[in-house]
């Protein structure tokens, strides 16, 4: 029952689906304790960041149908109302509070105004305007050098709990320090797992039925007396907040934040491409694309450089796997899994175990 009320009845539905959900949760947690080193730290707090983010787009795609690439703008905002507010206000937790409040204000007005004045038009035309808005608001960005810190971004001091120099106890537990990186991280889990329940809580909600319903014939949806502007316009709302605390919880973990750390398009696409491979319309493809996508992305050119240093008497194999060409297996890999898994890793799943 409990269980029931925490996942809002919205269970894997697939044995293989929840073991894969219950080894990365494990992963992610025991991490400092399995994987020592700051690398393997970083992955996977980038990687439940990325949990949020996508979840939220995936809110707007795949729940709503909505084609925007705004996304990372909103994201963005979170970054930066945190870095601005700690780098004027000091390393308090007020600043925390101010530089959050003030990025969910602003975007709450950006996405309300982007709504109203364009989910009026076509997919297509909504989908370039969003992009042009990205755009201005990443020059913007760069430019305003005494708010933002131009293309330099901004480096700051958290509160002495989150910070590196702070320590729990000098003696260590099971070989990892108990220092405020450590706290960091966990802080950051337990706001991925607050902020996917309760994407999962809207998604399941009346209101979230209306979405999918929105997103499957919208002129029918009218139809039944649903105003379709403004659910699409909360949708797009409620999908820019979760952004933003996702850019907040960026901007806190790396204690930085510039244009190219969460306003870049090249953000933009690996988000499409993580809820393309995990599955549009699931929330739980967000996980397993996130959690893919990052691990690829880190570790693929390490495995890349031992084969080719493996393959050393084999001209032609070494050349082919040189980490320099990670990107080009990277898209070989992608299109693999889009071909294999044409509804996401988690459609498929879903599907194989409606059969069985």
């Amino acid at each position: 029952m409990i269980l029931h009320r925490l996942f809002s009845g919205d269970f894997p539905r697939s044995r293989v689906l929840l073991v894969m959900l219950l080894a990365i949760v494990a992963g992610l947690v025991l991490t400092p304790f399995i994987f020592p080193g700051a690398k393997a730290l970083n992955v996977a707090a980038k990687a439940c960041i990325f949990i949020v983010l996508v979840a939220s787009f995936d809110l707007l795609l795949g729940y709503t149908g909505i084609v925007s690439f705004a996304h990372t703008m909103f994201f963005g905002i979170g970054a930066y109302g945190v870095a601005i507010a700690l780098s004027h206000f000091g390393p308090t937790w007020a600043g925390v509070a101010a530089g959050v409040a003030a990025a969910l204000a602003v975007s709450l007005v950006l996405s309300l105004v982007i709504g109203l004045f364009s989910l009026r038009v076509k997919a297509l035309f909504y989908a370039m305007i969003t992009l042009a808005v990205a755009t201005a608001f990443q020059t913007l960005a760069s430019q305003l050098s005494e708010l933002t810190g131009g293309e330099d971004g901004l480096t700051f001091k958290v509160p002495e709990l989150l910070s590196p120099g702070f320590s729990l106890s000098e003696h260590p537990f099971l070989g990892v320090s108990l220092d405020g990186r450590l706290i960091s991280f966990y802080l950051l889990i337990a706001a991925t797992v607050v902020l996917f329940l309760l994407m999962l809580r809207i998604v399941n909600s009346p209101f979230g039925r209306v979405l999918q319903a929105i997103r499957e014939n919208e002129f029918r949806a009218e139809a039944l007396g649903y105003r379709t502007v403004v659910y699409r316009t909360l949708s797009n709302v409620l999908s820019a907040a979760f952004a933003t605390l996702a850019g907040a919880l960026l901007a806190l973990w790396l204690r930085y934040n510039g244009p190219d750390t969460s306003l870049s398009f090249e953000i933009m696409i690996d988000i499409l491409l993580m809820v393309v491979i995990g599955g549009m319309g699931t929330l739980y493809g967000s996980v397993l694309g996130a959690t893919l996508f990052i691990l690829v992305q880190n570790y693929l050119q390490d495995l890349m450089k031992f084969a080719s240093e493996g393959l050393g008497k084999v001209p032609l194999l070494r050349d082919l796997v040189h980490p320099d060409r990670w990107l080009l297996w990277l898209g070989i890999l992608f299109v693999l899994s889009v071909y294999r898994f044409p509804t996401g890793i988690v459609g498929k799943l879903r599907t194989a175990a409606r059969k069985s």
